[in-house]
């Protein structure tokens, strides 16, 4: 599968650790893992204030939420960012007991996903349909169930 992967970091406590751990090979082999089309995708990992600005003015909810998909295109090239914002995930991985790693590739699947239509806040089959598919790609990068 075809991707063009742009791979930022802006600046937040910590930036390094999470840039030794989402490097440009993992980043596009956990988004190519979840692709059905060619892509051009732009991530970046961001600190809580930027994660907050982003949701507040695009989603009307004043917090950092883990990730943040804004898709553009999906046919015949997924064309899409991706925002993660590192304190969140970093939070999130300690909470739930996984690794800062693996819960990078789940976002990272996840917001793929929704970049190709997926979306699990429409009803109760299509995000037991998300789900479903993010443990089987899950599983085939070798991580275990994100749930």
């Amino acid at each position: 599968m075809s991707l063009e992967l742009s791979l930022q970091f802006g600046a937040f406590p910590k930036a390094a650790e999470h840039r030794r751990i989402v490097t440009p090979a993992r980043a596009r082999r956990w988004i190519a893992m979840a692709l059905a089309a060619p892509a051009e995708l732009a991530v970046r990992i961001v600190g809580a204030d930027e994660g907050q600005a982003l949701n507040r003015q695009y989603r009307g909810k004043d917090y950092a939420t883990n990730v943040l998909t804004f898709d553009y295109l999906r046919e015949p090239v997924v064309s899409a960012d991706l925002v993660l914002c590192g304190p969140v995930v970093e939070r999130e991985a300690k909470e739930q007991g996984k690794s800062l790693e693996a819960h990078y590739a789940h976002l990272l699947v996840h917001g793929a996903l929704h970049a190709q239509g997926y979306d699990h806040e429409l009803g109760e089959r299509e995000a037991l349909e998300m789900e479903a598919l993010e443990v089987l790609l899950m599983g085939a990068l070798g991580y275990p169930n994100p749930y």
